[in-house]
């Protein structure tokens, strides 16, 4: 460790232990302050390259249980604050996850997810387009999926999928049953464009759009999917297609680049988040999801005088009641 990281890792681990003392509007403060240096927002001279895939310190094993402490932490506020959201059913949450595989999207889900109501949480994942999807635009899959009032949605994959995937594999594009006139050599910008006045028009209806790109080595990817392949039980995981995707790596590095470069804006952002760190990326995104339910301003409902009123005579008529 670096004589860097050991003062970071010093200055973390300082501030980890304190969390759990701290009010919750202490704790949002320090979730936005943390969040806020892998929030791209608007940017148009944003470069990926400037972006770590390492956290800039590393606590060693030794520091795992805080770091864990720290989540949960994490999990537990964001617990409460979707709890206000599902009350006041005004609101609703879209967080986007877009990585190459292998980078931790299930397990960041599963993990940061883990305290929140399922009733108040929905998750879709998206793989190739089927026919039926095929045979609309291609915002309509994930139309159908969109959260409702009070609700938080998840998209494993999503829209992104068409200016990435798509882009990389243009042989793609010509099976996707557009008019040939309409495949320029403007349709990535088209796209984008489309994308951004898509989650404009979410936005200005009351669904809040944030966007996680999970930025994992080439180095650390090969090292995890070694892992699946060694272990019995994450065989399932691993296909040859997904090494096979790894020759494309600098083509997709592009193509992230440029989808963030002209989708991120500061109503809704992407979070380039570090991903070679498990732990430590799970952190990042909580805080980030801390940061956008804490910016709706958030109330349970008020109840009515005449509401109160109804329910004290129901407590007097249930305390009155005899067995």
């Amino acid at each position: 460790m670096s004589k860097n990281n050991n003062k970071d890792a010093n200055n973390f681990e300082e501030k980890a232990r304190d969390l759990s003392n701290v009010s919750k509007k202490e704790l949002v403060k320090r979730a936005k302050n943390f969040s806020k240096q892998y929030c791209v927002g608007k940017n148009e001279d944003f470069r990926l390259k400037d972006y770590e895939t390492k956290a800039s310190f590393n606590l060693g094993p030794e520091g795992k249980p805080l770091v864990n402490e720290t989540l949960q932490i994490g999990v537990d506020a964001l617990a409460a604050l979707q709890d206000i959201l599902y009350a006041q059913d005004k609101w609703s949450l879209l967080i986007i996850f877009q990585a190459m595989d292998a980078a931790g999207k299930d397990g960041a889900i599963k993990h940061v997810m883990s305290g929140v109501n399922p009733q108040g949480c929905q998750v879709s994942s998206f793989k190739a387009p089927s026919p039926e999807d095929l045979d609309h635009d291609y915002l309509w899959r994930c139309q159908k999926h969109l959260p409702e009032r009070g609700r938080i949605g998840i998209f494993n994959r999503s829209y992104y999928e068409e200016v990435l995937v798509v882009r990389v594999h243009e042989a793609i594009l010509k099976g996707q049953k557009l008019p040939e006139k309409l495949i320029t050599k403007d349709i990535w910008e088209d796209r984008f464009q489309d994308i951004r006045n898509f989650e404009k028009y979410l936005n200005r209806n009351g669904t809040i759009v944030i966007k996680f790109f999970l930025n994992v080595s080439k180095d650390e990817q090969k090292k995890r999917f070694i892992e699946r392949v060694d272990d019995p039980d994450k065989n399932w995981k691993f296909s040859a297609a997904d090494a096979k995707e790894r020759g494309y790596w600098n083509d997709y590095m592009h193509a992230y680049e440029e989808l963030i470069k002209n989708t991120s804006t500061e109503k809704s952002p992407w979070y380039v988040i570090p991903a070679d760190n498990k732990s430590y990326a799970r952190i990042a995104i909580a805080s980030a999801i801390i940061t956008a339910l804490d910016e709706m301003d958030l109330e349970y409902p008020t109840v009515s005088a005449a509401k109160i009123a109804e329910l004290n005579a129901v407590k007097k008529a249930l305390l009155e009641e005899k067995d």
